[in-house]
């Protein structure tokens, strides 16, 4: 047998106890104490009602996706360079030598072509909408022209206006299918 103290409560004693809660006398419901809000929360009415990002924030945002989606397709088109570059003779180091080169050097051209694709196109962007003083699909197939027009401005004229064409209708079209993912696709 144990030596047990008188004093001391048994274990299952204790269990049955019920345990402080701090917030009793406060009349919070505990269940609901930390559920936090999802939506965002702002400061001032202004902030509320403009619903967008910074330039700030649109630069590097355009610019990030623009270069990761850009070195993403260029090392996949590597990939396939290099594979198609080996020789039957070919050591697998030499192999893997030639797919990792090729991966990265188109990786990085492409990247950094759409990088700055996405450079111009969010700089354009907010100055459109800092000018017009209103955010609509305007705005974006105003900046895709521009950009696609400031992009090929160096091959001429004819090519500006080619780029320009083609950067407003791939804008209108990513607007477009935005607009329809959020109509049709509940998320």
């Amino acid at each position: 047998m144990a030596n047990r103290s008188p004093n001391r409560e048994s274990d299952e004693q204790l269990m049955d106890r019920r345990l402080y809660n701090p917030y009793q006398d406060l009349n919070v419901p505990i269940q609901r104490l930390y559920q936090l809000p999802t939506s965002p929360e702002f400061l001032f009415q202004e902030e509320y009602k403009t619903q967008r990002r910074s330039w700030g924030e649109n630069l590097t945002y355009y610019t990030g996706v623009g270069y990761l989606g850009g070195a993403i397709v260029g090392a996949g088109k590597g990939l396939v360079e290099g594979v198609k570059a080996s020789e039957p003779g070919d050591t697998t180091k030499l192999r893997v030598n030639r797919i990792l080169n090729a991966s990265g050097q188109n990786g990085r051209r492409f990247g950094n072509r759409t990088g700055v694709i996405g450079l111009i196109y969010a700089g354009l962007e907010s100055g459109i909408v800092e000018v017009r003083d209103t955010d609509d699909v305007i705005n974006s197939v105003m900046a895709g022209l521009g950009t696609g027009a400031i992009y090929k401005a160096a091959s001429g004229v004819r090519s500006a206006a080619v780029g320009g064409v083609i950067g407003g209708m791939l804008v209108g079209a990513a607007v477009a299918g935005k607009q329809l993912m959020k109509r049709y696709v509940p998320i």
